[in-house]
C-alpha cells in the first residue's frame, strides 16, 4: 500500500508541474497576443479609420487563448493538488476548446496572410492617391522605410529603396507568421498534454481503487 501511496504522489506532483508549465505556455501566448495587438508600428498602421482589421482577429484569437490557457493551467494544479477528477474532467475538457482555438487562429494566420496583405496595400494606395502628405502616409513610410506605390513611385530622390506595397508585404509576412507558428506550435504541444493528462488521471483514479 505504501508503494501505491508513493505512486499516487509521484504522479500528483507530475500533474502539478504540468500544469504549471502549461501556465508558463498561456502566458506567453497572451504575452506575444498583446506585443502584437499594441505593437506601436502595427498601431500606427492599423489603428486608423476605416483601416482593415482582419489583422487584429487572428491576434484576438491569440489573446483569448493564451488567457483561457493560464486559467486552465491554474485549475489544473488545484486539480493536481487537491486530487479532484472533477477539476481534472474539466481541465481536460477546456484543454479540447483551446486546442481548437490555438489552430484556427495558427491557420488564420497561414490561410489569411495573402487577404490581410492584400487589404492593407488596398488601404494604403487608395489613400495615397487621395492624399500623398497625409500624416497617415508618412506614418507608413516611416515605419516601412518604404515611398510611393508600385505604380506612383515617388518623383524625389529618397533614401527610401522600396515602394509601400512592398514594404506591406514584407511587415505583415512577419507578423502573421508569428501568429501561425505560436498557435500551431502550442497546439502540437496541447496534444501531448492531452495524452499525458489523460495517463496522469487513469493512473489517479487506478491508484484510488487499489488503495
Amino acid at each position: 500500500m505504501s508503494k501505491v501511496e508513493g505512486g499516487m504522489k509521484c504522479v500528483k506532483y507530475l500533474l502539478f508541474v504540468f500544469n504549471f508549465i502549461f501556465w508558463l505556455m498561456g502566458s506567453f501566448v497572451l504575452a506575444v497576443g498583446l506585443w502584437l495587438r499594441f505593437d506601436p508600428e502595427t498601431v500606427s498602421l492599423l489603428n486608423v479609420d476605416k483601416a482593415p482589421d482582419t489583422f487584429f482577429i487572428g491576434v484576438y484569437i491569440l489573446i483569448g487563448a493564451g488567457s483561457l490557457v493560464m486559467l486552465v493551467g491554474f485549475f489544473g494544479c488545484c486539480g493536481a493538488v487537491r486530487e479532484s477528477q472533477c477539476l481534472l474532467g474539466s481541465f481536460f475538457a477546456c484543454l479540447l476548446i483551446i486546442f481548437g482555438a490555438e489552430v484556427a487562429a495558427g491557420v488564420f494566420g497561414f490561410l489569411n496572410k495573402d487577404k490581410i496583405i492584400k487589404d492593407v496595400q488596398t488601404f494604403y494606395t487608395t489613400t495615397y492617391n487621395e492624399n500623398n502628405n497625409s500624416t497617415l502616409i508618412i506614418s507608413y513610410q516611416k515605419v516601412l522605410n518604404c515611398c510611393g506605390t508600385i505604380e506612383s513611385p515617388c518623383s524625389e530622390p529618397t533614401t527610401n529603396p522600396k515602394d509601400c506595397e512592398t514594404g506591406i508585404k514584407e511587415f505583415f509576412n512577419s507578423k502573421l507568421y508569428i501568429i501561425g507558428y505560436v498557435g500551431i506550435g502550442i497546439a502540437g504541444v496541447m496534444i501531448i498534454g492531452m495524452i499525458f493528462s489523460m495517463v496522469l488521471c487513469c493512473a489517479i483514479r487506478n491508484s484510488r481503487e487499489v488503495i
